[in-house]
C-alpha cells in the first residue's frame, strides 16, 4: 500500500507542475473551475455521474457497453501500465456502477479484462484497439456522450484525475467526434 501511496503523491506533484504550466501559459483560456481546485472536478463527476443515471434506460446496446468497458480499461492504464490493485478498483466501480448494471457482470468483466490484458501486454496497440472500440459508439451522440461520462466517472472516483487519464479522454473525445471543453478537458 505505501508503494500505491508514493505514487499517488508523486502523481500528485506532477499534476501540480501541470497547472502551474497550464496557468502561466496565459492563454486566456479561463474556464471557471479548470486547473487548481479539485473540488470542480469532484463536482463535474457528481454531474456526470447523475447525467448518466438519468439516461439508464437509452444506454443498452452493445455498442456502448463495449466502448465503455474500452474506456475503463484505458483510463486504468492510463500511465502506460496496469496496477493490480487498480484494476480490481476500477472493475468494482465498472459492477457498482448504476447504468452498467444494464447488463451481466461476467460481460462487463470479460470486456473490461480483454482490453486491460492487451494494454499490459502492448500498450500502443491496446490503445489502438481499445480506441477503435470507443469509436464504434460515435453512430450515437448520446452512446457517445456516456462513454465519455462513465470513463470520466471512473477516472475521478478517488477525486482526481490525472494528467494521463485526462488524455485518455482528450483522445476518446476525438474518436467519437465531442469537444473535450464539453467535459471540462
Amino acid at each position: 500500500m505505501a508503494m500505491f501511496d508514493r505514487i499517488k503523491d508523486q502523481a500528485k506533484s506532477l499534476q501540480q507542475q501541470a497547472q502551474g504550466a497550464r496557468s502561466s501559459g496565459g492563454h486566456g483560456h479561463g474556464r471557471p473551475g479548470s486547473g487548481s481546485s479539485g473540488g470542480s472536478k469532484a463536482q463535474l463527476v457528481n454531474t456526470l455521474k447523475s447525467q448518466l443515471t438519468s439516461l439508464k434506460t437509452e444506454l443498452k446496446s452493445g455498442a456502448y457497453r463495449d466502448a465503455s468497458m474500452a474506456m475503463c480499461a484505458l483510463v486504468a492504464a492510463a500511465d502506460g501500465h496496469v496496477d493490480p490493485a487498480e484494476r480490481q478498483h476500477v472493475e468494482s466501480l465498472i459492477l457498482n456502477n448504476d447504468v452498467l448494471q444494464n447488463f451481466p457482470s461476467e460481460q462487463l468483466r470479460q470486456r473490461f479484462n480483454k482490453h486491460v490484458d492487451q494494454l499490459a501486454f502492448n500498450f500502443q496497440q491496446g490503445k489502438t484497439e481499445a480506441m477503435q472500440e470507443i469509436a464504434k459508439a460515435a453512430k450515437k451522440p448520446t452512446e457517445a456522450r456516456a462513454v465519455v461520462q462513465t470513463g470520466f466517472v471512473v477516472a475521478g472516483a478517488d477525486g482526481y484525475v490525472a494528467p494521463a487519464e485526462e488524455q485518455v479522454l482528450r483522445e476518446a473525445c476525438s474518436v467519437l467526434g465531442l469537444s473535450p471543453q464539453e467535459f471540462g478537458l
